[in-house]
């Protein structure tokens, strides 16, 4: 359990790339077998990452077919990268043997019109001809994206397809001892835009201003990819939680919270929330909310532990009728939540009393997850805690640390806005 630093170096054993590599195309291969496949073609870029460790360009994420990745039987991986591009490949990522890049046949879900079922055809070829050198030619292909026009060329050349997502979640879910520290040094990152925001907060700048300087802060680290969404909100926008940024200038005296969903340092993201009041204390009754979405975050916390399940701790919350008077958890969503964290945002598990309590999951030693928890009063002001943990044998490492057992006040004006008067206010 260490947070050596963000670079590699000749005196120090930090994250060992190469054993992290190998444990993620292994358990790769290990979770294709135990499925029964002979292949896998991978379009999602977490999946491309985690079995090739090459990066996907921001411009090509979310575009499944751009580039994609097989792994067929007990070979090494092959890599289809868009155009020219594999040249910089072979350069970057020597451990890919260099006859296995090559180039894609793309159609971009469609977008090449009529041309999609002539680049649709030279893919399925080309996925023939890999099964065809590693000796697994007839087997059985899992891919975990497929659209109708793939759909009628696998059933036009007999190839026989299935769900690859799953096995490749289930690969995903537990993580080597690089990976924990690939998450560690994520927290660590939190940590500091947590307290980045805590400085820079102040009545009068608004929620856009401050996404745009965290931002900013990140970019600035070694190691960082990407900066997905910091999510900041203030007063009637924290609830109901629309978990989005505006134009909205902050006034003293408001509700705002910060996510950061998600900063990707070496592929590695997050989502961790904290809640601030800025320019004055918070009032009692904002007090007893936030106290109540801790209370429910860490009621959850202390049931993860190896061999318990999502069924136990999703079972702690309070459900969506009887805390907001919904009909249906699914008109919840999200508000009592857990959710996997590694290459993708949603790793397994992901936990909801939508779900969780009829199709529990067990908690594994080595995952990976956020925890959060929300409430507040509607169009008035809300609160959003999260917590991002490692599961071990015997404890849970908890690597968000910036200080949660109460609202943050950032720089409050004696005597502004007394606590009872806006009690009042929202009786």
């Amino acid at each position: 359990m260490a947070n050596f630093g963000l670079v590699g170096l000749d005196w120090q054993q930090r994250v060992n790339w190469e054993r992290m590599r190998t444990y993620r195309l292994e358990r790769a291969r290990e979770r294709m077998k135990a499925a029964g496949l002979s292949a896998l073609i991978l379009m999602y870029d977490e999946n491309v990452r985690y079995v090739t460790s090459t990066l996907t360009p921001g411009w090509n994420r979310l575009k499944p077919g751009l580039r994609y990745a097989m792994l067929c039987g007990d070979d090494p991986p092959v890599l289809f990268e868009q155009g020219d591009i594999g040249m910089q490949i072979k350069r970057h990522s020597p451990w890919i043997p260099e006859e296995n890049v090559r180039y894609s046949y793309a159609w971009i879900k469609g977008a090449a019109g009529p041309a999609s079922t002539q680049q649709v055809g030279k893919f399925v070829k080309a996925v023939k001809q890999e099964m065809k050198k590693s000796n697994v030619a007839g087997g059985k292909v899992g891919i975990d994206f497929v659209d109708i026009n793939l759909i009628k060329a696998f059933e036009e050349e007999g190839i026989d397809w299935t769900d690859g997502m799953t096995p490749m979640m289930e690969a995903r879910a537990v993580k080597n001892i690089d990976e924990q520290e690939c998450f560690r040094i994520v927290g660590a990152i939190g940590d500091a835009a947590h307290w980045e925001t805590m400085n820079f907060l102040k009545p009068g700048l608004t929620e856009n201003q401050v996404t745009a300087h965290i931002m900013k802060f990140l970019y600035d680290i070694p190691g960082m990819e990407d900066v997905e969404d910091v999510i900041v909100s203030s007063g009637p926008n924290t609830w109901p939680n629309w978990r989005n940024f505006s134009d909205r200038i902050i006034k003293p005296g408001d509700i705002v919270f910060m996510d950061l969903a998600a900063l990707t340092w070496n592929g590695y993201k997050s989502c961790y929330y904290r809640t601030y009041c800025v320019g004055a204390e918070p009032s009692q009754k904002q007090k007893d909310i936030y106290a109540t979405a801790l209370d429910w975050l860490y009621k959850a916390i202390n049931e993860v532990k190896p061999g318990a399940t999502t069924r136990d701790i999703a079972s702690v919350w309070p459900s969506a009728k009887e805390t907001w008077g919904y009909e249906e958890e699914d008109q919840a969503a999200a508000n009592l939540w857990g959710h996997g964290l590694g290459l993708a945002q949603y790793d397994p598990p992901v936990i909801s009393r939508i779900w969780s309590l009829d199709h529990p999951i067990e908690i594994q030693e080595g995952m990976t997850f956020a925890l959060e928890t929300q409430h507040g009063i509607p169009f008035e002001w809300g609160v959003r805690i999260e917590e991002m943990l490692i599961v071990h044998s015997d404890h849970t490492e908890i690597v968000s640390n910036f200080p949660v057992e109460q609202i943050t006040v950032v720089d409050p004006i004696p005597g502004y806005a007394a606590p009872d008067s806006r009690d009042r206010k929202l009786v």
